[in-house]
């Protein structure tokens, strides 16, 4: 399993949070998210990319890297 952590950018309150948290849960192969307003650590069997287009794909001015 491995372990992946992402900068975040534009992530300032709680329903933030909440909407990156979920995006990222629903990608194939994710197992948990840990979630800071400037970070979020993935655990699973998940590409680098594909959690960052899921972060994208909220367009609200989110971005992983």
């Amino acid at each position: 399993m491995a372990r992946i952590n992402l900068t975040l950018k534009g992530v300032s309150t709680p329903e933030d949070l909440n909407r990156v948290t979920t995006a990222l849960m629903m990608v194939d192969g994710v197992d948990t998210v840990d979630i800071g307003l400037e970070w979020a650590e993935v655990e699973g069997r998940v590409s680098r990319e594909a959690l960052i287009n899921a972060v994208a794909s909220l367009k609200a001015g989110y971005s992983a890297q």
